[in-house]
């Protein structure tokens, strides 16, 4: 069983073993109630990443790109204090006042309060098949922004934007309106809801014992 298309191409390539596509839920992530958290002082709404800090997830190219745009501010929740990479990013970039670096964060329902706020997701991870944080943005029914590889554009049906550079997201933000963010955001809560609920994966994984 592979949890991407991109992962079941790969291991046919290599291996030339037929594999099953079955990914995770993100439904859940709309379940907890968002309590009356105290969020400091972010902004009313901003763009927001969620990731481990490793390079692969294009941390410091999103800081960069976001650093250079004043008027979007961007919260980013990772584990910046576990690696030297992340310490770093945070050294660079902590200072720039619409850049928020927040821990992370597992309680659930303030999980849904930062959530809540979005009105942009940006998606960095570049590796790693189907990615759980991006199914559970997709119920969101905001706009997602995520890497140009074959993985998240596999999750995401090719429908939402995709960067490869500094300028290129830049350019993405700077140019997505209103009417094309409501659609995009429209888009991915359509394909999450129909591909990315539990009651759809578990179904997936009894259809597959009984094809047997």
């Amino acid at each position: 069983v592979a949890d991407n298309e991109g992962i079941a191409e790969h291991v046919a390539e290599v291996y030339g073993s037929a594999c099953a596509v079955v990914a995770y839920g993100g439904d859940h992530a709309m379940t907890a109630a968002p309590d009356d958290c105290d969020l400091g002082d972010l902004p009313a709404t901003y763009a927001l990443a969620l990731c481990r800090i490793e390079p692969e997830n294009n941390v410091g190219l999103i800081l960069e790109a976001f650093s250079e745009l004043p008027e979007f501010p961007l919260v980013f929740v990772g584990n910046w204090e576990n690696s030297d990479y992340g310490r770093d990013l945070r050294g660079r970039f902590s200072a720039t006042g619409h850049l928020h670096l927040l821990d992370p964060v597992y309680d659930a329902a303030k999980l849904r309060c930062v959530r809540d706020r979005a009105w942009l997701y940006v998606h960095g991870h570049s590796a790693g098949g189907t990615n759980p944080s991006l199914v559970e943005m997709m119920h969101f029914s905001v706009p997602i922004i995520a890497y140009d590889c074959n993985f998240n554009r596999y999750t995401t049906d090719n429908e939402a934007r995709y960067f490869q550079s500094c300028e290129h997201l830049r350019d993405l933000v700077t140019s997505l309106d209103d009417e094309s963010a409501r659609q995009i955001g429209t888009t991915m809560a359509r394909i999450a809801q129909t591909h990315y609920t539990w009651a759809e994966i578990g179904s997936a994984y009894f259809r597959l014992i009984e094809s047997l």
